[in-house]
């Protein structure tokens, strides 16, 4: 299936962060993508990008390309959306994976959007299976599947494919982590015909197989700390080189480089004539 050129993702509405691309888009305007491209039963993919994601894009070739091959690409975490914000995106609010996920739902109930779900083990799914039709009893589900910890081969990954175009699923939420998801949604992009949307722990967290932070620590930017704390051993290392390589990056889009833009108002260059 041809991807419409309407819809295609505008670049002059991107900022780049540490080199990656992300969108500057609100709540509305996500939610109202993802259902138009729903209702039109289009392949798109759309990648939920924190500090984790977008330091592992530096080094990282295929997460970095399908982050800017993605139709959406949103800020996840205060630090991310605070550099939009301070390169021009005025008011740029958090678009996190499980919330994403969690407003996409209401919406898909009230219309009947067909969702599948892939990723996580067995036991969360069967729990997110009974979560979402307590708080979501007219949702439409058409599938959940735990793929294998290891990669697919190829004819696993066919039958994969052929179970959710099958199932009729319109938008696709998948589970299986950074950089996983995000490289294997880009080798799907036209070839599972739904939205495909890769939501990291949105499934245990709504499944409640893990507790996520607190609504304070979450609106502080502090949803990462509990994470570490609640998870230490597989964390710390990621959180230790990731948040302070990206540290260093805020502090340099949040002082260093206004006030050597304001130096250059000052002082501006000599052009070649020497006017």
């Amino acid at each position: 299936m041809t991807r419409p050129a309407v819809d295609a993702p505008d670049l002059r509405a991107r900022v780049r962060v540490m080199g990656t691309r992300i969108d500057r888009v609100n709540w509305e305007e996500a939610i109202a993508r993802m259902a138009r491209w729903a209702d039109r039963g289009e392949a798109r993919t759309v990648c939920i990008c924190n500090v984790h994601s977008v330091v592992t894009s530096l080094w990282n070739r295929a997460l970095r390309g399908a982050i800017d091959g993605a139709d959406l690409a949103t800020p996840d975490g205060w630090p991310v959306a605070a550099v939009l914000r301070a390169k021009g995106a005025r008011g740029q609010q958090r678009i996190s994976g499980p919330d994403l996920m969690a407003r996409y739902l209401e919406h898909a109930a009230r219309v009947g959007t067909p969702l599948y779900f892939y990723g996580g083990t067995p036991e969360t799914l069967d729990r997110l299976g009974s979560e979402l039709i307590r708080r979501y009893p007219s949702l439409r589900i058409s599938g959940m599947e735990s793929p294998p910890f290891r990669p697919l081969t190829a004819e696993e990954g066919a039958a994969a494919r052929a179970r959710i175009n099958a199932s009729g699923a319109r938008v696709l939420f998948v589970s299986l982590g950074c950089p996983k998801q995000e490289v294997w949604m880009a080798d799907q992009a036209d070839r599972v015909q739904a939205v495909k949307v890769g939501v990291g722990a949105a499934f245990d967290f709504l499944a409640g197989t893990v507790n996520r932070a607190p609504l304070a620590m979450q609106r502080l930017g502090l949803e990462w700390l509990h994470r570490l704390l609640t998870d230490p051993r597989r964390l710390w290392n990621r959180y230790l080189t990731t948040n302070a390589l990206f540290v260093f990056y805020l502090v340099g889009v949040l002082l260093v480089f206004p006030a050597a833009r304001a130096v250059r108002r000052v002082f501006p260059k000599r052009d070649e004539t020497g006017a």
